[in-house]
């Protein structure tokens, strides 16, 4: 196994142009659990750990754009508020010492469907910046994951950047595992309000082969709210509307028996994270929301 260490972007591009079987390591805390499992053994390593721009972000006025290299102890210091649900989902990493190591462009490289990440950035709506020696591209987040760890990448692309809209509205994101901490999700779900546009995105992870949003469970939601009235109203969302979108939900997952959950399991656990995660975030439009027909 070879391993090539370029100094800037651009000798990482090179590289990769030049051995496009070169696998990115950064933090490493997915690829070096493969190698040392043995279940996976490139012939290059292509290390980007010296190329400091992966490790900046930006916040412009609509979105913010998030170096594939930045740790998610960072997320959670400093990008709390215009990234709130990737935020509560870097605080579910695995341990102090892993947040500090690990990013996003890690969890998008390797596209299991358990990454911690996934929901999230499918609720925000990210887009993933792809760039080899030809140029630049944009990726949207729903075209972004192809298979079973697969990815849209090209063979010569690395993950730049990801940029990600700032919050508009509240966010949610909740995990369920075998244990509190150091733990691989038995499944997934994040939400994201959306009342610029009056829409709702939600993503599920570790339910099915690749990460998914539920988008028959968005468009019922979305019908819901426009109907009743609810985003100008703010009233409570009624329990039946809240049930048909737990069940729309669960119904959207294709997930797996294994050694960490049944599948029956993870589609209820679905279910009920997205009723929780709905009803945790409307209470929060509803608090910081003026209505004015009031409260119910």
């Amino acid at each position: 196994m070879d391993f090539l260490r370029p100094a800037s972007w651009e000798e990482a591009l090179a590289a990769k142009a030049e051995h496009p079987t070169a696998v990115p390591i950064a933090g490493g805390t997915d690829v070096m659990v493969e190698i040392n499992f043995d279940h996976r053994r490139p012939e290059y390593l292509l290390d980007l750990n010296r190329v400091g721009e992966l490790s900046d972000w930006e916040a412009g006025e609509v979105s913010v754009r998030l170096g594939a290299s930045v740790p998610y102890t960072k997320i959670m210091e400093h990008l709390r508020g215009e990234l709130p649900g990737l935020a509560l989902a870097s605080h579910t990493v695995a341990s102090p010492q892993i947040r500090n190591r690990g990013g996003v462009g890690g969890n998008l490289g390797t596209a299991s469907p358990a990454g911690d990440a996934h929901p999230a950035l499918l609720a925000a709506g990210a887009e993933v910046e792809a760039e080899s020696v030809r140029g630049t591209r944009l990726i949207p987040i729903d075209e972004f994951y192809t298979g079973v760890k697969r990815n849209a990448l090209a063979p010569d692309e690395l993950i730049r950047a990801v940029h990600i809209k700032k919050a508009d509205g509240p966010q949610q994101y909740s995990k369920v595992g075998t244990r509190n901490a150091m733990v691989i999700a038995v499944c997934a779900f994040g939400l994201a309000l959306h009342p610029s546009t009056r829409t709702v995105r939600t993503g599920i992870g570790s339910a099915a082969p690749t990460p998914v949003r539920a988008k028959a469970a968005e468009e019922f939601l979305n019908a819901a709210l426009e109907e009743g009235g609810f985003w100008d109203n703010g009233r409570i969302i009624t329990p039946s509307v809240a049930k048909q979108f737990a069940d729309l939900c669960a119904a959207a997952c294709n997930p797996i028996d294994d050694v960490r959950g049944t599948a029956s399991y993870r589609r209820h656990a679905v279910g009920i994270m997205a009723r929780r995660t709905l009803t945790w975030t409307w209470e929060s439009y509803r608090g910081g929301a003026a209505h004015t027909e009031g409260v119910a």
